[in-house]
């Protein structure tokens, strides 16, 4: 069957990395994004670039959705997840030929007491509340992304330390590569989480950019996360438990790649 696929935040860290897998695969993908198609991607025969923003005001429009067999929804942002998957699934429902919702969430999204999490929570329910076929899969945070984040505290004399707050980065092509493989597949339900291969500190983090880069590592500022937050976080309740995929580089590899 070659249905088109759509695909929410295509143009993303992730959706780079999925929307050419699920053309190699041979199908069609519609990508929607708040900018269309960013000049830094060729233009591409089996793919076209839709301007929509899941979170301006009213409703998306369902012929957007028409014809597309399956939707993965990869856009998100600090907040506001649950609403714009609410009205994703609103117009893949009005549409009528979406036969299965893909979300990708984040790990600990129903143990962690922060907005972003309960985001992502209220995303999942509008997804399997939907009432068509779905498959979600919680993944840790991406390489690219801590980096990003890692990279902006070089000017810091000194690297906070929150105490028992600790990652499990993952590849966003291996995110790309499962999220690719359910989008392909029957409608499989909530799967395994995904992470990578080591858990790290956000100093520990800082320390092997630092040493990648060329740099001599920073010391550390403890700092003790207060509440339910820090008990949530001493916890581990944002870490995958056994059942979990592990698949991708480890942060180390990942930064001398």
């Amino acid at each position: 069957m070659n249905t088109p696929v759509l695909v929410t935040g295509g143009t993303g860290t992730i959706g780079r990395r999925t929307v050419p897998l699920l053309v190699a695969a041979g199908r069609t993908v519609r990508v929607l994004s708040r900018g269309g198609r960013p000049e830094d991607i060729a233009p591409h025969p089996h793919v076209e670039y839709v301007r929509a923003d899941l979170l301006a005001d009213g409703e998306l429009d369902p012929a957007l959705i028409g014809g597309a067999g399956s939707a993965l929804h990869l856009a998100g942002g600090p907040k506001g997840d649950d609403v714009a998957t609410a009205r994703l699934v609103r117009a893949a429902q009005a549409a009528g030929t979406v036969k299965h919702l893909v979300l990708v969430s984040v790990v600990g999204a129903d143990a962690m007491p922060l907005g972003y999490f309960r985001a992502k929570a209220g995303a999942e329910r509008a997804v399997m509340e939907s009432g068509i076929g779905w498959s979600v899969l919680r993944a840790a945070q991406v390489n690219e992304l801590l980096l990003k984040m890692v990279a902006a505290m070089r000017r810091m004399p000194l690297v906070p330390a929150p105490g028992g707050l600790r990652f499990q980065p993952v590849d966003a092509a291996a995110v790309a590569a499962r999220l690719a493989e359910l989008t392909l597949a029957d409608p499989a339900g909530r799967v395994p989480d995904l992470a990578g291969p080591g858990v790290y500190t956000l100093p520990e983090l800082a320390a092997a950019q630092r040493v990648a880069a060329g740099a001599k590592p920073r010391p550390a500022l403890p700092v003790r996360l207060p509440g339910k937050v820090g008990r949530a976080y001493r916890a581990g309740a944002n870490l995958t438990g056994d059942d979990a995929r592990i698949a991708g580089r480890d942060w180390r590899e990942f930064l001398t790649a």
